[in-house]
């Protein structure tokens, strides 16, 4: 239709039609408004209208102009007049106390709280905060220090349920006035833990949120952050829980302790409740216990470190804490972390104004400290003993559920395996060889030094019975049943014997393309090279070369060869009589020195004290585990393959019940074939080679001797059917001061040309044993089953003779390129010699030559695993810090 003849827009106001389509539109609500209608019905009848109607030139376009006017045709009805077909308007909405959702609003202002709801609810949330803290504060009191003194001890126990000592968690505390403690410590604390002390209210609320959230996590609350914190947490003695609850009331009682008392009591009360560690709770005690001073007498280096201290004793004791942490709390360790803290603390009291420059500059070193035992009780053997259940407990916290800070609190019944019999008789019968051939005075260039360690494991359940740590736990400080860096020897042997007959020697003509190595399980019968001097090869008949193309001529102890020319075979069970050196390192590299470690690792010797893995010599001893690893790893043979890690404690109590019960786990280490056919030969060794001086009579006894390069130490290790020992000797100084440290030989110490496994180790072994054994019937060793197949056999063996019966050393090779063609055969000699038969004379056993590798420092750990000279899971100290550590490239272990 042309523009000109459509017909004009009716107008909104007259005519009968226009009321009746707007009656209609307003009681059905589905009609679109007419053309020209500008909104509702009432609209056109209104009072005041609302200005001039808009047009629309089509009925969605008034569609359109009706959902932008008023929404949806549902939600304009009410909007009808009263009267106007169905719509009426809604009744008001009744007062709600809290109007929300909000009945006024629609969509998502409906959900949006107003200004008034949201203002109640702070004022609400902040008046519960204020009454809360009122009523805690008004709950809790103001602690008195004098109380802090009354803590528990911790008792420990025998195996027999007797107790052996109460100590450990005591307080050594006398409390002294302010006036009686340095200017210099009071500032020392106030510079390196809390500049504000003198103008804060007390409390860190950034620390505490920090405490809070960690807990929330899951991880240990920490401490205080102010002074004022951390003294009411050192005296809430009534609770030592991390809660959160304990945390809030520790917040109520810092808050109420900043408000009612003044800073100097504070101050006074913190430095005479902080523990410094060496049982040490408070400034007194602790200047006792570290200088042997007054706390008055204190100088400002002095100061200086006890302030270090207090950030953590085991990490900044001078002298370390191995029984804690025998990884990072070794004496050097620490030693450089107090240091550094004690200077950073002294450079704060300068910068602070608390320190004059001059007075600073005169401590640029750790003052000297004194010896960290001075408990009487802790004397002997019983200091070692605790050492040892405490790093047991400790270093197992994920299932005893006991930190070390915990322990400290004291409060524990802690029942350890240590038979107290066996202890003392350990104990007498390393004092015999002391007394009777040990005298430093006499012979000072060969006998000062001397130390011995021991150690006795069961082999039914792990159990560690008894240890000899040292001379006294309140003068030689380390442990020697754990940590001493000794390298073991020959008494590494027998592992090279069981991967043999568990994993076999490999084939040397086997295909390198193969994924698996073709093997043979070996037989005791099998033959091996006892040539001295003996060139090693690999598997595959190569030479082995080290990194600087040398070859490694292996020799033996005294540069004796065994066996008939021209091919000098012997077999296994001859090699392992006469520990000879040269059969089992080519055995090692026939095995896989991979191979000779994992062995090792089964039994119980940990992976962290293995060195010199990579070398031929590794299969002759240059690891140094600890005495109660190796009584350990022997037990695993006495017990027919079944591996139990050594333990030291029992069960732990509190008042609160039953804390930790230990559950001994078996694991098979080898089969019972091949770890009985080990036992069957090293027999042998007792019964008719090096370590004779080990029979008990009656008894079937299984072990082996071990001497290192250099005459550095040397080992027994031997086992019954009931019981599993290790002795070392070693020559190692006490003295910190010494620096570089090294183990000494031991030529002529004691009026003997050498020391060897043999001699003093193994005496001592058969003294204690006989009486440790006292009152058990003998049991037999199980009769080992055939096993494997002869390598390296003739039609025709050569006879072999019998080479002197002495402890084949652990020595270094001669670089040496021909090697020696002689063959000695001595006459075999009658050993009558018994132990501490000192009139008796031993043959002359001289060691190797050529150059070997120097002493290796390490550590070897306690219960419940083993050490290395980085890393140490159990109780120890570093040891043995030699020059040149390593192996030798010639063929000898490293010292």
């Amino acid at each position: 239709m042309s523009e000109h003849r459509r017909k004009p827009p009716q107008p909104q106001g007259g005519g009968r039609a226009a009321a009746r389509r707007g009656q209609s539109g307003s009681s059905s609500g589905r009609r679109a408004a007419p053309r020209g209608a500008t909104g509702s019905p009432s609209d056109s009848h209104g009072s005041g209208g609302r200005g001039e109607e808009r047009t629309y030139g089509s009925r969605a376009e008034a569609r359109r102009a009706a959902q932008r006017g008023g929404g949806s045709r549902r939600r304009a009805a009410p909007a009808a007049g009263p009267g106007r077909g169905r719509g009426r308007a809604a009744p008001p909405a009744k007062k709600r106390i809290i109007d929300y959702p909000r009945h006024d609003q629609y969509g998502w202002r409906r959900w949006m709280p107003s200004w008034r709801l949201v203002t109640g609810l702070c004022i609400a949330f902040f008046g519960g905060l204020v009454a809360v803290a009122g009523v805690g504060y008004a709950l809790v009191d103001v602690p008195n220090i004098a109380l802090t003194a009354k803590a528990q001890n911790n008792v420990y126990y025998w195996s027999d349920g007797s107790q052996m000592v109460a100590t450990g968690g005591e307080r050594n505390r006398q409390i002294v006035n302010l006036t009686q403690i340095p200017k210099a410590m009071q500032n020392a604390v106030i510079a390196q833990e809390n500049k504000t002390f003198r103008d804060d209210s007390g409390i860190d609320p950034k620390g505490i949120a920090r405490a809070v959230f960690n807990m929330a996590r899951g991880g240990e609350t920490q401490g205080g952050s102010t002074i004022t914190q951390q003294y009411v947490k050192n005296a809430m003695l009534d609770d030592q829980s991390q809660t959160l609850s304990r945390k809030f009331k520790e917040i109520f009682v810092a808050v109420k302790v900043g408000t009612t008392e003044d800073k100097d009591t504070i101050l006074e009360g913190y430095l005479n409740s902080a523990y410094y560690g060496r049982g040490a709770y408070g400034i007194q005690a602790a200047a006792r216990a570290y200088f042997n001073k007054e706390a008055i007498d204190l100088n400002e280096g002095e100061c200086a470190l006890l302030a270090a201290v207090l950030k953590g004793a085991t990490y900044y004791d001078p002298n370390g804490s191995p029984s804690i942490d025998p990884v990072n709390a070794t004496a050097a360790a620490n030693k450089k972390r107090a240091l550094t803290q004690m200077q950073d603390t002294l450079d704060k009291m300068v910068e602070y104004d608390l320190l004059d420059p001059e007075t600073r500059a005169k401590y640029p070193k750790l003052p000297k400290v004194q010896n960290p035992r001075s408990n009487t009780a802790l004397s002997g053997q019983i200091g070692y003993l605790v050492d040892l259940a405490k790093a047991y407990i400790v270093n197992n916290s994920d299932e005893t559920g006991i930190t070390a800070s915990k322990l400290e609190q004291g409060g524990y019944s802690i029942y350890t395996t240590f038979d107290k019999k066996k202890v003392k008789e350990l104990e007498k019968s390393v004092q015999k060889v002391y007394k009777a051939k040990i005298r430093p005075k006499e012979r000072p260039e060969t006998d000062t030094h001397v130390q011995f360690g021991g150690a006795s494991v069961n082999p039914a359940t792990g159990a560690i019975e008894a240890i000899y740590g040292g001379e006294d736990a309140t003068k030689h400080f380390t442990n020697n049943a754990d940590a001493t860096g000794a390298q073991v020897g020959s008494t590494f042997k027998p592992y090279v014997l069981a991967a043999a007959m568990k994993w076999g020697v490999r084939d040397p003509e086997r295909d390198p393309s193969q994924a698996q190595d073709e093997r043979t399980i070996v037989s005791p019968k099998s033959l091996y090279n006892g040539k001295n001097k003996l060139k090693i090869k690999n598997y595959d008949g190569s030479i082995w070369r080290n990194e600087k193309g040398e070859e490694w001529l292996q020799v033996n102890d005294g540069d004796q060869s065994y066996g008939t020319p021209p091919d000098y075979k012997v077999d296994l069970r001859e090699a392992m009589r006469e520990s000879i050196n040269s059969s089992f390192v080519q055995l090692g590299m026939d095995v896989g020195l991979d191979k000779v470690k994992e062995a090792a690792i089964d039994t119980g010797i940990l992976k962290s004290s293995l060195a010199g893995t990579d070398y031929p010599s590794f299969s002759i001893g240059t690891s140094s585990p600890s005495a109660i690893r190796m009584a350990g790893s022997y037990a695993t043979f006495a017990a027919s393959g079944k591996q139990r890690e050594p333990y030291s404690v029992k069960r732990v109590t509190s008042k609160d019940g039953t804390v930790y019960t230990h559950k001994t786990e078996t694991k098979q280490a080898f089969t019972a074939q091949v770890a009985d056919n080990v036992t069957d030969i090293l027999k042998t060794v007792v019964e008719e080679g090096t370590g004779t001086n080990a029979q008990l009579p009656g008894r079937q006894v299984a072990g082996k001797t071990g001497t290192t390069d250099g005459n550095k130490s040397a080992w027994f290790v031997g086992y019954t059917p009931q019981l599993s020992t290790a002795i070392s000797m070693f020559r190692y100084p006490d003295d910190e001061s010494i620096k570089n440290r090294q183990f000494l030989e031991m030529f002529g110490t004691g009026g003997e040309k050498k020391i060897h496994g043999a001699s003093f180790p193994s005496q001592i072994w058969a003294d204690y044993m006989e009486d440790a054994l006292k009152g058990k019937a003998p049991q037999p060793f199980p009769t080992p089953q055939p096993i494997g197949t002869v390598v390296n056999d003739d039609p025709e063996p050569s006879p072999t003779p019998t080479p002197t019966e002495t402890e084949s050393e652990t020595p270094s090779a001669s670089p040496d390129p021909t090697p020696s063609q002689t063959t000695p055969t001595p006459p075999q000699p009658s050993n009558t010699c018994r132990p501490f038969d000192f009139n008796c004379e031993d043959e002359d056993d001289s060691g190797g030559n050529g150059p070997g590798g120097a002493d290796d420092g390490g550590t070897d750990g306690g219960v419940p695993t083993s050490p290395t000279p980085t890393q140490s899971d159990g109780v120890g100290n570093n040891r043995g810090n030699g020059n040149n550590g390593g192996p030798g490239f010639f063929g000898g272990p490293a010292g």
